[in-house]
Formats: structure tokens, sequence, C-alpha cells
């Protein structure tokens, strides 16, 4: 029999942590590269440049790999729900058996009848046919993306649903998939894949730029980059913000967790609205041992009025409360990131309407240059830690309100934990590592700028001026 809180427990919480962390590090840049990957191909339609083609083809090298990792560790993660949380798997059958028959049915299905097209199609079918191919892959990944998150979404705000007889059974299937949770946290996370792309497209061409390689090619593809991140990165720091107030709607000990929030009010009997920037939360004690504070901002941000109620930890049982330092701290570093981002989308488009943007004159900017390429890892950890924060914050609950952890475990020992433990310690090593290995030699190798444009005769593909004589040679050497 399992007691919460125990070692086993533990142990599959650190597994399954440790699984959905290596999986989310490939699956938003699938789906928000495959987006730009069909607008870089329109631009290239549209125009008739050159440039476009040779980027489109460079960057779709980067997104199979990509994808190569996410499709192995998400296998990966769909046996790990049999396997560790076993219990679980059986209850939410009813609800989450048709939300991934769904996903499968209009994400991978539908996918895997575009993507063989978009990657092996140059050539073999016509333009407007592979362009199509192209959207229907982005199309698919998103969809992909709305199932899950309407999965989790429910397990945050579990509603059209009951509990009866071990399974939750659905009585309303409107309000179980469009769940509070989802309907704001969808929004979210799809912008967040859009941001991680636009912002690995900048970093490799900051990268090419500052080793003085193709630079006029990566600085036309940084100008329109740079454009985009000035519309998406403040929509996602308010989607974000609309996001927390759900939160503390629906989810209070979580929002409590985030921002340290022990007492409700303060000892005169006012509302608590100070807000902690830092802090050193005691979860035991109930309070923190140390708190730098700024009042009346945790009203304004959560209520958005100066003096509003915002509930704290000391509302609920110690037992329903989740852990605080990561939650906590998690946070923090999203939003700073968030933050920091916004702040290099504005210092971009400064320098491009300054005119600074140019092939010659961008690398006069080099910390620019050098901050950029630091920022192409900066989503990757504002992923991580915004999915912990969100994880973790609904803990001790597997289905919050409605199921703790301990119930939806798998009824396994401690060396039996230990070795799946092992074993997915190891594939996801291997795959991170291999993707990392084919990352690094097609960034190296670059771009190709030699072989023809496909589908067009070497006289009609200098729209871009690239390789209009490159292609000379090799058509000589054909005709011999």
């Amino acid at each position: 029999m399992l007691i919460e809180n125990t070692l086993p427990i533990l142990l599959s919480r650190l597994d399954f942590a440790f699984i959905t962390s290596m999986h989310i590090l490939w699956t938003p840049v699938t789906i928000g590269m495959s987006w730009l990957l069909f607008f870089l191909e329109v631009a290239w339609l549209r125009s008739g440049n050159e440039k476009w083609y040779r980027l489109q083809r460079f960057f779709e090298k980067l997104f199979i790999v990509n994808f190569g990792a996410g499709v192995a560790t998400g296998v990966t993660m769909e046996m790990a729900f049999g396997i560790l949380y076993g219990p679980f798997s059986q209850a939410v059958g009813p609800f989450f058996g048709n939300i991934l028959g769904f996903e499968t049915i209009t994400a991978f299905m539908y996918e895997a009848g575009f993507i063989g097209l978009m990657i092996f199609g140059w050539g073999k079918i016509g333009k407007g046919m592979h362009v199509f191919s192209t959207f229907n892959v982005a199309l698919s990944s998103s969809l992909s993306a709305m199932w899950i998150l309407v999965a989790n979404g429910w397990m945050q705000s579990p509603t059209g649903v009951v509990l009866k007889d071990g399974l939750f059974q659905v009585t309303n299937w409107w309000e179980a998939i469009f769940n509070p949770n989802f309907n704001i946290g969808f929004p979210h996370m799809w912008i967040a894949t859009l941001e991680l792309s636009l912002f690995f497209f900048a970093a490799v061409s900051a990268w090419f730029i500052l080793k003085n390689r193709h630079v006029d090619l990566f600085t036309t593809l940084l100008k329109p980059t740079l454009l985009a991140l000035i519309v998406i990165t403040p929509l996602q720091i308010f989607i974000g913000d609309e996001l927390g107030r759900e939160v503390a709607t629906d989810q209070p000990t979580s929002l409590a967790a985030m921002e340290g929030h022990f007492h409700t009010y303060l000892p005169n009997g006012k509302p608590n609205t100070n807000w902690n920037l830092i802090a050193i939360p005691d979860v035991t004690a109930g309070k923190n041992l140390f708190s730098i504070q700024i009042p009346h901002v945790l009203s304004l941000l959560e209520t958005h009025t100066w003096n509003g109620v915002v509930t704290g930890m000391d509302q609920y049982p110690v037992k329903d409360r989740p852990n605080v330092w990561v939650p906590f701290y998690a946070f923090r570093i999203m939003v700073a990131i968030g933050f920091f981002l916004f702040f290099m989308a504005l210092w971009g488009n400064w320098l491009r309407i300054r005119g600074q943007f140019s092939a010659e004159k961008i690398r006069q900017h080099p910390n620019f240059l050098r901050l950029m390429v630091f920022s192409g890892f900066l989503p990757y950890l504002a992923v991580w830690t915004g999915w912990w924060t969100r994880e973790i914050g609904r803990q001790p609950w597997v289905v919050y309100g409605l199921m703790r952890t301990w119930q939806g475990v798998s009824h396994m020992s401690v060396p039996e934990e230990s070795l799946w433990f092992a074993g997915y310690i190891a594939f996801e090593v291997m795959v991170w590592g291999g993707a990392w290995y084919f990352f690094t030699r097609i960034i190296k190798k670059g771009p190709d700028l030699t072989s023809p444009v496909i589908g067009s005769e070497p006289s009609e593909s200098a729209g871009g001026g690239i390789a209009q004589a490159s292609f000379a040679k090799p058509t000589l050497e054909r005709s011999r």
C-alpha cells in the first residue's frame, strides 16, 4: 500500500518530471518552426528571392533533427504514463482516451500524411502542393499541442466530469474540453512556441553574422524575425498575466506558492497585498523567513486593484499545500526571461530603425549579436521553468481537488522505480546527445548555396543573386 510523501512517490514524480522536461525541449520548436518554415516558403514563392529558399532548406534540416528527437521522447512519455501512473491512467481513461484519440487522428495521422511530402517532396511535387504540405505540418503540430493542453488544462481545472466508481466519467464534453485553464493556457503555450522558434532563428542568424559567414543572408532573416518578436514578446507577457489571474481563481494554492503568499491578511486585518520580490519560504512554519516586499503589487498583478484580496496558503490545510520553493523561483526566472526577451526585441528594432541592419553595419554591434546568441537558449529555460511552475504548483493533486498524486502512482518498489529511472535517463541523454551532434554539424556546415533551386532553371533562380554564377558549373558538367 502506498503512503503519501514516501520515496516511491518521490521517485515516480522525479522520473516523470525528467521525462517531460526532456520531451518539452523538442516539441515547442517543432510547432513554432513549422510555421516559420511555412512563412519562409511563402516569402520565396511570392518574391522569387532565392534567399528565402536557401534559408528554408537550411532550417528545414534543423527541423527534421528536432522532429525526430520529439517523436522519440514522446513515445517514452506515453510509456511512462502506463508504467509510472497506472491507476491515474485507468481513472482518467474515459476522458483522456478520447482526447488522446482525437490527437492521434487530427494531429499524428494528419501530420504523418504531409511531413513526408514536406521533407522529400522537393522537386517531386509542385510548388503549390509543397507549400500546402508545409502548412498542414504546421497546422497538425498545433492541433497536437491543443489536445495536449486540453488534457493538461483539465488536470489543472477539472470540469465537466464526475468521479464515480474510480473513473472520471464525462458529464459535459464542452466543459471538459474547454476547461478554464485550457482557454488561456493553450494560447500561452502556443505563443511560447513561436517566441522560442523566433529566438532560435535569431540566435542562429546572429552566430553566423558574428562568424562573418553569409552575413547578407542571415541579416535578411534577422530583420523580419525581430519585427515579429516586437509583437510576440509583449503579447506573451500579457497572456501570461491573464493566465496568472485564472490560476488565482481556479487554483489558488498554486498561485500562493508562485508568490510565496502565506497570509491572506496582515496583522491589522487589511488584505496582504505585498508582493515578494525574493523570499526564503518555510512551508512547515507557514511563513517566509526572509523576504523583500513591494506593497500593493500582488493585488495589482492578480486582481488589478489596489487592495484586492489574494488568497494565501493559510486558508488551506498543510496537507493540501504545494512545495513553495520550486514554483516561487521557477516563476520568477520565467518572468525575468520574458522581460529580457522583450528588451532584446526592442534593442534589435531600435538598431533596425537607426539603419544599422545592413550587412556592413550589423557587425559593428557585437554585444547585441552575442546577447542574441545567448537569448536563443533562454526561451528553453523559460519553457522549462514555466512547466515546472505549472506542474509542481498543482501538487499534491494529480487532478486538482479530485485525485491526489499518490493515488495515481503505480504500486512499484524502490528498486523497480530506480531501474526505470536509470533507463529513462540513459535513453533521454542519448537522444539529446545525438540531436545536439547533428545540430552542431548542420550549423557549422551552414546553408547550401550551390545546388540548383528545386523547380527552377539556373537562369530563373537568381532572384536573390546568391548562387546565380554557381549554377553554371554543374550545368556545364552535366552537359558534357
